[in-house]
C-alpha cells in the first residue's frame, strides 16, 4: 500500500483517545468532501489501528455543523478529465479500497452520520458495524443528478434495501432522512444529535473498559422515527419492479393520475426525467447486477463503469451545472431514456484496461 502523503491543513485528524481510535474528516468549508491524500491516510491508519492492541474501537465524525461528508471531491475530477481522468482513476482505486477495509475491519467501527452524508461519504459510514443517524442526517446517493453512478459499495447497499425501496433511492439520488437510512439498511441507530457529544465520552470509556461499543450505543439510542420510505412502499414496489427504465417511469405516472400517493409517484417520475438519462439507465443495471454478489465484485464493477464515465459527456456536464457553473441546467446527450438503447449500456460493463483487484484475503493484515 502506498504510505500517506503527509494531509496539508490536517484535512483528517487522528487521535487515540484511550483504547478509541479518532477520526475526525477535517474540511467543513467544503463539508469534508474526501479527497485522494484522506483516503490515503485513512487507508494507512485504521490499517495500524487495526493490529494495534490498545485501540478496542474507532469512532469516525466530521468537523463543523453541516455534516460527516458531503462526497468525493468531484470539482477535482472535473479539473482531471480533460488530463484523462488518471488521477480520478487512482483517487477512486484506494478510495474503494478503503470502503472494503471498513466492511471487513476486525474492530467496531462507530460512525456519527450527523448532517449531510451523501456519496463518499456513505462509503465511509454505512459499511461500519455501528452506523449512527441523528434527526439533522440528510444521506443518500445523488449520483444521477452529475451524469454519475452510484458507487462506494452503494450499489451493493441499495441492491439489499426492502423491496425496490433502493432502486427508488437511486433513480431518483433523493436526499433521505436518518429514519429512511435506517430503513433502507444504510444505518442502525437514531441518536438525537445533542446527544453525541456524551455518546463519545462513552464510547471512550467503553474502549478503555474493553467493552464493546453495544451498551454505550443503547444509552443513547432512540426510537426510530417513521420512515417515508416504508410509508411509500407498495407504491414504490409496483413501479420499480421492472429492469426498464421507461417501464419504471410509466407506472409512476399511471400512478400519479389518482390516489393518495399519486402526487408522490408523479414527483419521483418528473425527478427521473431530470436526471442524466444515461445514467439512470446505466445505474439501474447496476443494481441489477449486483444482486447476489459481494461488495468487493460490486466495487469492482462500480469502478469499471466509473471509468467509462469518465469518457463520457454527461458526468462532466452534470458537474458543470450543478457545481462549476451552478446554473443547475445540464445539457444531456442523449436528452431522453428512449435515445440510450441497450448497447449504451452495456458498453458501460465493458472490460478495461484497468480493474480493481483486492489482495487475496489470507494474505491480508486485516
Amino acid at each position: 500500500m502506498e504510505a500517506a502523503p503527509e494531509v496539508p491543513f490536517d484535512e483528517v485528524l487522528f487521535e487515540q483517545r484511550g483504547g478509541l481510535g479518532v477520526v475526525t474528516l477535517n474540511r467543513p468549508k467544503a463539508v469534508n468532501a474526501l479527497n485522494h491524500r484522506m483516503v490515503l491516510a485513512m487507508l494507512e491508519q485504521l490499517a495500524a489501528w487495526a493490529s494495534d492492541d490498545s485501540v478496542a474501537a474507532v469512532l469516525v465524525q466530521g468537523a463543523g455543523e453541516r455534516g460527516l461528508c458531503a462526497g468525493g471531491d468531484i470539482v477535482a475530477i472535473y479539473e482531471d478529465m480533460p488530463d484523462g481522468g488518471h488521477a480520478t482513476a487512482d483517487f477512486w482505486r484506494d478510495e474503494y479500497r478503503l470502503n472494503d477495509l471498513i466492511a471487513r475491519y476486525p474492530k467496531p467501527y462507530v460512525v456519527f452520520m450527523d448532517g449531510l452524508v451523501l456519496g463518499g461519504g456513505v462509503g465511509v459510514s454505512a459499511h461500519g458495524s455501528h452506523r449512527i443517524v441523528t434527526e439533522r442526517t440528510r444521506t443518500g446517493m445523488p449520483e444521477t443528478t452529475i451524469g454519475f453512478v452510484p458507487d462506494v459499495g452503494g450499489t451493493f447497499l441499495l441492491s439489499r434495501a426492502p423491496g425496490e425501496t433502493g432502486t427508488h433511492a437511486a433513480l431518483t439520488g433523493a436526499h433521505l432522512s436518518g429514519a429512511d437510512a435506517v430503513y433502507l439498511g444504510l444505518a442502525d441507530y437514531f441518536v438525537p444529535s445533542g446527544e453525541l457529544p456524551a455518546l463519545a465520552e462513552a464510547l471512550e470509556k467503553a474502549a478503555l473498559e474493553g467493552s464493546t461499543p453495544d451498551a454505550a450505543v443503547a444509552l443513547y439510542a432512540a426510537a426510530v422515527p417513521g420512515s417515508v420510505l416504508e410509508r411509500q412502499r407498495e407504491w414504490i414496489d409496483a413501479a420499480y419492479d421492472s429492469d426498464n427504465a421507461e417501464e419504471i417511469v410509466r407506472r409512476l405516472r399511471s400512478f400519479g393520475q389518482g390516489g393518495a400517493a399519486g402526487g408522490e409517484a408523479a414527483e419521483a417520475a418528473d425527478t427521473i426525467e431530470a436526471k442524466s438519462p444515461t445514467s439512470v439507465k446505466v445505474t439501474l443495471e447496476s443494481l441489477r447486477r449486483v444482486r447476489g454478489r459481494s461488495l468487493e465484485e460490486a466495487l469492482a464493477q462500480e469502478f469499471r463503469v466509473g471509468l467509462h464515465c469518465l469518457t463520457g459527456a454527461d458526468f462532466r456536464e452534470g458537474i458543470r451545472a450543478q457545481v462549476v457553473d451552478k446554473d443547475r441546467n445540464p445539457r444531456w446527450t442523449p436528452s431522453t431514456l428512449a435515445e440510450v438503447d441497450r448497447a449504451a449500456v452495456e458498453r458501460y460493463f465493458e472490460p478495461l484496461g484497468q480493474e480493481l483487484t483486492f489482495e487475496p484475503k489470507e494474505s491480508r493484515h486485516v
